[in-house]
């Protein structure tokens, strides 16, 4: 998370009582070999700024008739590919075949430490396509997810077929209201988390119905925590603040008017991240006008956050599906 978030979910525990570390949490690997993971990972070796690395991804076929159809899911900054199991069930079932990857300094990737941006990241991704010979593909991008869905469109747009951007975080331009986060500062403030920091970041994400916090949730702050722990820590707490000074210099707000392929703006209405749940509403109202000819599509769940799938996967699936369905016919 960025500096302002960190400082959020510290400034948060110390003002409420804090949950007690759970005294079973193991120190985990910062490749995530221990981590649940609902389908297996595969490996694509790379080279950037001069250092060969791996970019993992799971690619799962479709269960039963396929509809010759691929959805990649890109996941958010708090997660990797391993929080999509559900999702990934739901679109097998629908037919379509899904790739998912850890980007690089996520999950089960490499963690080097180099300058994290964007447009690596979707070259990254089109790699992993090419090497699947995949040439067109639906893409659906969860919080920084969708900053990173918005990049790979604009930069590849004869790839591209639908887009979902799914409770993005990069709404907002902030990088001329407060000053750019220092990557030393945030590494320090990173490097001293806690199970209750680590607990709190993710509890923003129910902050309009605490009740919402589920034992997902819980165990995926497991998972974080226990990256704490282990002996690799200092090198993800660096990559952390890498990755978090890229959300805050390159927020792609610029991008959107690019964008050439129907796009949905999806999600939880109650998402609170760029401040509260007004603004989140409205900036994905303004996501979905500035996609050019028409576009851009809006639908906003009523009383869910900003892990809808992870809070009420029963009202999430239908309308994501529904969308993705009306591309069928697209080729």
């Amino acid at each position: 998370m960025t500096t302002m978030l960190m400082a959020i979910a510290f400034a948060a525990q110390a003002a409420t009582p804090q949950a007690a570390p759970p005294p079973d949490v193991k120190p985990g690997s910062i490749t995530c070999e221990e981590c649940p993971y609902p389908y297996p990972s595969s490996y694509l070796p790379l080279t950037l700024y001069g250092q060969d690395v791996r970019i993992a991804f799971m690619d799962v076929a479709p269960n039963g008739a396929a509809n010759g159809h691929t959805v990649v899911l890109l996941h958010g900054n708090n997660f990797a590919g391993f929080y999509f199991g559900g999702p990934i069930d739901v679109l097998r079932n629908a037919g379509f075949r899904v790739v998912v990857p850890d980007q690089i300094g996520y999950g089960r990737s490499s963690k080097p430490i180099i300058p994290y941006n964007f447009h690596d990241m979707a070259r990254n991704t089109r790699a992993i396509l090419q090497s699947l010979k995949i040439e067109r593909v639906m893409v659906v991008g969860h919080s920084m997810g969708r900053m990173l869905t918005a990049r790979f469109a604009t930069q590849y747009p004869a790839m591209v077929e639908r887009l979902v951007f799914y409770n993005p975080i990069g709404v907002v331009d902030g990088r001329f209201t407060r000053a750019a986060d220092s990557v030393d500062e945030n590494y320090k403030r990173t490097l001293a988390g806690t199970y209750q920091t680590v607990r709190g970041g993710l509890m923003r994400y129910v902050s309009h119905n605490p009740a919402a916090w589920t034992p997902q949730f819980e165990k995926y702050a497991r998972v974080r925590y226990a990256w704490t722990l282990g002996g690799d820590w200092p090198r993800l707490a660096m990559v952390q603040a890498l990755t978090g000074q890229m959300l805050s210099a390159d927020p792609v707000v610029d991008d959107w008017a690019h964008i050439k392929a129907p796009t949905l703006a999806f999600g939880g209405a109650e998402d609170s991240l760029p401040g509260n749940a007004d603004v989140f509403k409205a900036r994905m109202k303004y996501i979905a006008d500035t996609i050019p000819n028409g576009n851009g599509r809006l639908h906003l769940i009523p009383g869910l956050g900003h892990v809808p799938h992870l809070e009420a996967p029963e009202k999430t699936y239908p309308p994501l599906i529904a969308f993705l369905r009306e591309g069928l016919t697209d080729r």
